[in-house]
């Protein structure tokens, strides 16, 4: 194994100081101090910890959520994220760990309206139509009532306020009330709070939607909407004109799964190829991505990826059934990290450098509500019952069973206050898990040696390399990687982690290849590269698992044999656990019900690591 040393920890043991433990976040300073103070009283780690949080969740200021039957508000979310209890479809639900920190990003489109139809009083709150959707409790009359005002217009290529809209001025009361609320819950050093949004246009039913992030709360008074425009350069256009006035905020694109080709197109809006300028301003509007969420992973799918063993993980097949969304390679981030090497390496820059980050898009308020076995639906009543898990679907996207309760974004930043959480992801020091509190690390740089414990890796990939995120430019040896994982310490097993290389052939096509860098036990690769499973300790008859097999901690290091000066390239790291029960399976074993032939058992949960790119120049 020339070029790859395995390390396997094997032992649970105290981690650095780099990598604190799933304690509660620790207490702030002097809440009798101001927030800037409270911040610069923080201890700095440079070394950096994991923070863990939610960038993309729904409330009842969203129309969509509302008539669905969520009366929660960006105050009940925020307190279900630091560990409260919230009634969900009727019962008392509460996350098993409270979160790092977490921002609200109810739909520009219809805020204001939405903030009609809750505050008595408000402009427009007597309207015939709000009365009529205040009163509405039937599924069906619902699913009727969000056709006629809301899907065929927000799907449309000139989305319009609906006909009970009273106004600007209600959506910048709406804007403020969410600003308001999320500025009261942010504890730094506790609870992270960051002021945001989602811009929700669909043009010929194809995803395009973005989540917008402010590192402070310096934002204008409302909010951007597809009203405004349903064109995202129009949007970048806003966020330039809000960055030359001072303010910080980025968007985060989400489900290109269900973009129909529209995410990760060669030509820009007006039909031209793509050039510097173009790539060089999405690079810098856009630097994170949303890897998966309760609408499937969007990483890869079987389907494409036939040899990727681990491309088998909640690919959302039902999708196609919705919107004419047919799946295309091209909607895939694996996709978009492999073409815009092609881009860097022709025009000077990438418009697809994109790290990763989760989200659950939950419709409950449920902010973070990612546990397979504490799962009780994200959409209302079209997964709110047992029924309709197993046999209903989420309106206009995808099958109940076929969905999963969402995914969380890690950040390594050096405290937890919303300018470090903020400027990590701004960084792309970020990664992505499918739900579990797991954690990944990895470092590159032609200098980078073989890591002897967490702490000395860390050490050395911050002096003599860069972390995910970063860019290795123009080296003049083989780039090595060093990489790290860690368990959730509530959950299951490390199985391996990988490093996926990405880049295109001289004639543009997408190559890549998966290495295998350290797995737990004493495995050896088959002479197909493949190595053998992990095994599974799955009892489907109780729904529970054992950590007899795999390993709490991994660590390895692998220098690329193949690469050569010239080359342009991205590399990330995938973390996988050992198999665990789907939601579905504990769905099932709790009402004493068959298990659905159409979903897997069993999943293996995992990690995704932002990549580092290799530029020739």
């Amino acid at each position: 194994m020339t070029g790859r040393i395995l390390i396997a920890l094997l032992a649970t043991t105290a981690l650095a100081a780099c990598n604190q433990p799933d304690a509660p976040p620790s207490k702030g300073s002097d809440p009798g101090l101001s927030i800037a103070a409270q911040e610069a009283a923080l201890p700095e780690n440079p070394l950096k910890n994991a923070y863990f949080g939610e960038t993309h969740l729904h409330t009842s200021y969203s129309l969509d959520s509302f008539i669905g039957g969520n009366r929660n508000t960006p105050e009940d979310a925020y307190r279900f994220a630091r560990g409260e209890a919230m009634t969900i479809n009727g019962q008392s639900h509460k996350l098993k760990r409270p979160l790092d920190f977490a921002a609200v990003t109810d739909h520009a489109e219809f805020i204001g309206e939405m903030y009609s139809t809750q505050v008595a009083g408000a402009p427009g709150y007597d309207n015939p139509m709000l009365v009529e959707l205040r009163s509405l409790s039937d599924v069906d009359d619902q699913r009727a009532w969000f056709l006629k005002y809301v899907v065929a217009n927000n799907r449309s290529a000139t989305p319009t306020h609906p006909p009970f809209f009273a106004g600007p001025e209600t959506t910048k009361s709406a804007w403020a009330l969410n600003r308001d609320v999320t500025n009261r819950y942010y504890e730094p050093g506790r609870f992270t709070t960051l002021v945001g949004f989602e811009w929700t246009a669909a043009p010929n039913g194809g995803n395009m939607h973005r989540n917008i992030l402010f590192r402070d709360d310096n934002v204008p008074d409302q909010p951007f909407s597809n009203v405004d425009s349903a064109d995202e350069e129009k949007l970048w256009d806003w966020i330039g004109g809000l960055r030359d006035k001072g303010m910080k905020l980025f968007a985060i694109p989400h489900n290109s799964n269900g973009s129909k080709g529209q995410m990760f197109e060669n030509v820009d809006n007006s039909g031209n190829p793509l050039s510097l300028a173009y790539a060089e301003r999405r690079q810098a509007m856009e630097p994170l991505i949303e890897m998966m969420q309760i609408k499937a992973n969007s990483e890869v799918t079987r389907q494409f990826w036939p040899t990727d063993e681990f491309a088998d993980f909640e690919n959302g097949d039902s999708m196609a059934q919705f919107s004419g969304r047919v799946k295309a390679k091209e909607n895939y981030i694996r996709y978009a990290v492999a073409k815009g090497t092609e881009f860097q390496r022709d025009l000077g820059a990438n418009p697809f450098k994109f790290g990763f980050v989760g989200g659950t898009d939950n419709h409950n308020s449920g902010m973070g509500d990612t546990d397979e076995d504490n799962y009780v639906g994200s959409h209302g009543p079209a997964d709110g019952t047992l029924e309709a898990r197993r046999s209903g679907d989420i309106d206009g996207w995808i099958t109940a069973s076929d969905s999963n309760p969402g995914t969380l974004t890690g950040v390594w930043a050096t405290k937890n206050t919303r300018g470090a959480i903020w400027d990590a992801m701004a960084a792309r020091e970020t990664f992505a898990t499918s739900g579990t509190r797991l954690k990944i690390r990895m470092f590159g740089g032609p200098g980078l040696g073989k890591p002897t414990d967490e702490k000395a890796m860390v050490e050395s990939g911050y002096k003599a390399g860069v972390p995910m995120g970063g860019t290795l430019t123009a080296p003049t040896a083989a780039p090595a990687f060093t990489v790290w994982a860690a368990k959730d310490p509530d959950g299951a097993n490390l199985d391996r982690i990988q490093i996926i290389k990405a880049w295109v052939d001289a004639t543009g096509a997408p190559q890549e290849k998966i290495i295998e860098v350290v797995w737990a036990g004493n495995r050896k690769p088959g002479a197909n590269g493949k190595l053998p499973p992990v095994g599974n300790t799955v009892d489907l008859k109780t729904a529970r698992h054992t950590n007899d097999i795999g390993a709490p901690v991994l660590m390895g290091h692998w220098i690329d044999p193949d690469w050569k000066p010239g080359q342009t390239a991205a590399y990330y790291a995938r973390a996988l656990e050992i198999p665990t029960p789907r939601w579905t399976t504990y769905d099932a074993v709790k009402n004493n019900l068959p298990l659905l032939k159409e979903q897997p058992a069993t999943i293996q949960e995992r990690a995704w690591g932002s990549p580092i790119w290799v530029n020739a120049k």
